[in-house]
């Protein structure tokens, strides 16, 4: 069972001292109904909605989901041993295999993410 909430919107927004009416505004929304819903956990916002609170509340979208976060990489992680399982019985490249040992083990908080560029 997670130990973190579903989301940490409501604590954001406190600490910032703006309303709910205000966070609609500046997500674009006409009432705070909608915010009040997310911060409830009886909605979860859209890409768009999720990245604007990013940009809201200086805060990385992984940290103010963080319980929704924390589900995710668990069943991504479910997925990736069970698909190396599967390939692990044919001939696949090692650096598949690495890159799906890499989803099931959690990044280091000093660990910086870089795309993988072909040549």
């Amino acid at each position: 069972m997670s130990s973190k909430l579903t989301n940490y919107l409501r604590t954001f927004r406190k600490r910032s001292g703006l309303s709910q009416e205000e966070v609609a505004f500046l997500l674009g929304c006409r009432f705070g109904a909608k915010v009040s819903r997310y911060e409830r956990f009886e909605r979860e916002p859209n890409l768009r909605t999720a990245l604007s609170y990013e940009v809201i509340f200086h805060t990385k979208v992984h940290e103010l989901f963080a319980g929704i976060y924390e589900q995710v990489e668990r069943d991504a992680g479910k997925r990736a041993r069970r698909l190396a399982r599967r390939l692990a019985k044919q001939h696949v490249s090692e650096r598949k295999l690495a890159a799906l040992k890499a989803i099931t083990e959690p990044p280091s908080d000093d660990l910086r993410w870089e795309p993988i560029v072909h040549p």
